[in-house]
């Protein structure tokens, strides 16, 4: 199992005291926001199990729901790019399972082969095999109260049901947490520290209480996996918590340290962190640097769509605006989420493509609300495009997800609506953590100004002018008219 890490390191055991004196700010789910749009196959799978048992049954008999093993242990299509390893393993484990040719690692094999899902979900940014793997937990989950045949099988992995229980449970958080049902992963998770506290357990509900917004309890939770743990998951985590809190030094030394950390025994990981790193890099103006880190990010994972993002947003801000397409537009085929098209749109408007814009958002227009709807929240209110829409997302997203991004999202949409009010009071909740982020002043600006807060306005007009940079063009347009007036 891995989440953004390798092997601990006791390097990062100093860091503790100064990550527990801050008050914690969300944390940003590892993947992002979910998408929906290839995980029919899914729906295939699982239409096939159940016609072929009817086929068997004879014609008055209702076909029975598919088994989460039975689900689990489905042929999957593998046609996405760059997973070819991950593929072939999915179907080793599979084989084996189903052959039951070594019954004593049974359990053993189905919770790797969960893990591997999730892997396989994080390398093609596919949702639908983090559903796999928590099918792959309630199947782990009903073989806990199985005898053992024989001594072998006694002593051997994942052989007592407590053992089975947590390991299940364990895998299905983080599937949960992964698609965004924090409430549910909450009770495992707690379920979990109470049961055995292991480090990863403590991260887990670390993660699912910081986008639920329960700040205090959050940061104890990830205390504890960095004194458990010390090492590159652990100090993803310290960064994120810093650059809420306004430290953004603080944050781009320990993401640094979480990239080296992971190094090349966890490619993916440290790409990620990499990733992330040249996203915070930009945030402070740091272009050059932020360039290099790109780069690193991409010498571990060639085609990894987090670091392309991360580059053609740089490349925007060096106004190379033809090569921010061309990297975004390859960014936002590998993982089309709302995030990746509305960079490329304005990527293309800015390089006078309309047409070719008008496109993209057609398409952020057909999945936005199924994919990422906070997200595609943010960009109705940003264009000044159905209102009632944005601010249903986002009042509905914020009853699962209660961090200071979703409140943003909430305020945009608020006064995009005209509800102006409510929009500034919603938006010094969202500041209140003190976190660095154009967008986030850009937004208050805006919402200062109609308020007819003016030097508030000024004020925060004049703080996303420092990190103007990261900002996508249309926002630099929206930032120089609010200068302006």
């Amino acid at each position: 199992m891995k989440s953004h890490g390798g092997e601990a390191t006791r390097r990062g055991a100093g860091l503790l005291f100064l990550f527990v004196t801050f008050p914690v700010a969300s944390w940003m789910s590892l993947r992002g926001e979910i998408k929906m749009q290839r995980s029919a196959y899914l729906i295939l799978i699982i239409a096939s199990l159940i016609v072929s048992g009817a086929c068997r049954r004879a014609p008055a008999v209702a076909p029975s729901a598919a088994t989460p093993c039975e689900i689990a242990l489905a042929a999957h299509p593998n046609n996405t790019e760059g997973d070819a390893k991950i593929d072939q393993e999915i179907a080793r484990l599979q084989q084996e399972i189903r052959a039951n040719a070594r019954p004593f690692q049974t359990t053993a094999m189905i919770e790797k082969l969960g893990w591997n899902f999730v892997a396989k979900a994080r390398a093609s940014f596919d949702p639908g095999f983090y559903k796999l793997a928590e099918q792959c937990a309630l199947c782990l989950e009903s073989k806990q109260n199985e005898k053992q045949t024989d001594n072998a099988s006694a002593n051997g992995p994942l052989s007592k049901p407590e053992s089975i229980r947590s390991a299940a449970l364990l895998l299905r958080g983080h599937a949960l947490h992964s698609l965004h049902r924090f409430g549910e992963a909450e009770k495992i998770a707690r379920e979990l520290v109470e049961r055995r506290g292991l480090a990863y357990d403590y991260g887990l509900l670390g993660d699912v209480l910081i986008e639920q917004g329960k700040m205090d309890d959050a940061v104890m939770a990830y205390q504890k996996f960095m004194e458990l743990r010390p090492g590159p998951q652990a100090y993803s985590r310290a960064a994120h918590v810093r650059w809420l809190k306004g430290d953004t030094e603080g944050a781009r030394v320990l993401m640094r340290m979480s990239a080296q950390a992971a190094g090349q025994g966890d490619p993916e990981s440290a790409a990620w962190a990499w990733s992330k790193l040249a996203i915070y890099e930009l945030q402070a103006g740091e272009l050059k640097r932020a360039h290099e880190i790109c780069d690193a990010a991409l010498r571990m994972q060639s085609d990894y769509a987090p670091g392309l993002l991360a580059r053609g947003r740089v490349l925007l801000a060096e106004n190379k605006i033809d090569e921010a397409v061309t990297t975004l537009e390859r960014a936002a085929h590998l993982d089309p989420l709302p995030e990746y098209q509305w960079a490329l749109a304005d990527a293309l408007r800015a390089a006078n493509r309309g047409d070719d814009a008008a496109k993209v958002e057609s398409q952020l227009a057909a999945t936005g609300q199924a994919n990422d709807p906070r997200t595609y929240s943010l960009f109705l209110a940003t264009r000044g495009q159905q209102p009632e829409t944005a601010l249903r997302l986002a009042e509905e997203e914020l009853k699962v997800r209660r961090d200071l991004y979703t409140l943003d999202a909430l305020a945009w949409a608020q006064a995009a609506k005209g509800e102006t009010t409510e929009a500034w009071k919603t938006m010094q909740s969202a500041l209140a953590m003190g976190t660095v982020d154009a967008r986030l002043y850009l937004h208050a600006a805006a919402i200062a100004a109609q308020a007819g807060e003016k030097r508030q306005s000024r004020f925060y007009a004049g703080k996303a002018a420092k990190t103007e940079s990261s900002l996508l063009p249309g926002e630099r347009i929206r930032l120089k008219q609010l200068k302006s007036v």
